[in-house]
């Protein structure tokens, strides 16, 4: 494929991502990787708008909206299926913060959270779109865009006819035009 070859090197077996530090010797496994920088998320989940590039994170996915949620926050109604989650969450209403950025007085509850702000320092973008030349920090972030290009607008406003590509456009319009509307 064309475009995989602009984006990928192979050099002693081993095929090297031009885009981020991943490198694989599967091809297969390069072909998945690919997808987070060209924004191909083939795999829907049923259950919500969720969209994965890989068949095994959605599984996983579809698996947290099945599973028994045995472990329940005692401070709001979150509940898990895994003690790990919990514990995690629970980093919302302790207000901890354990990853801190060496860079500026920024902290952070998950360390995958200090490592999007690092990129911010470093200047790497690493997702970037295939339309155009726009290149983002956060996977997320690329997602977000994609509905440009295709002339989608999936975020309605439910006071006046307008809508958005992104829910962030959406928030602020919210803000500026209807802040005193009651639903």
């Amino acid at each position: 494929c064309l475009k995989e070859e602009s984006l990928t090197a192979v050099q002693d077996g081993l095929h090297s991502c031009r885009q981020c530090t991943y490198v694989t010797k599967d091809r297969a496994n390069m072909e998945t990787h690919l997808r987070i920088h060209t924004s191909e998320f083939l795999f829907e989940c049923h259950l919500c708008p969720a969209t994965f590039s890989d068949s095994f994170y959605l599984r996983k996915h579809v698996g947290a909206h099945t599973a028994k949620r045995s472990f329940s926050c005692a401070h709001c109604s979150a509940s898990f299926s895994v003690k790990f989650n919990l514990q995690r969450h629970m980093a919302i209403h302790t207000k901890e913060r354990p990853f801190s950025c060496a860079h500026c007085d920024v902290s952070f509850s998950r360390k995958y959270r200090l490592k999007e702000h690092m990129r911010i320092h470093t200047n790497e973008r690493p997702f970037s779109c295939v339309h155009c030349n726009a290149s983002f920090v956060r996977k997320q972030s690329l997602k977000d865009h994609m509905p440009i290009h295709a002339g989608r607008r999936p975020y309605p406003c439910a006071y006046c006819n307008a809508s958005f590509t992104r829910s962030s456009v959406l928030m602020r319009h919210m803000y500026n035009w209807h802040q005193n509307e009651k639903p």
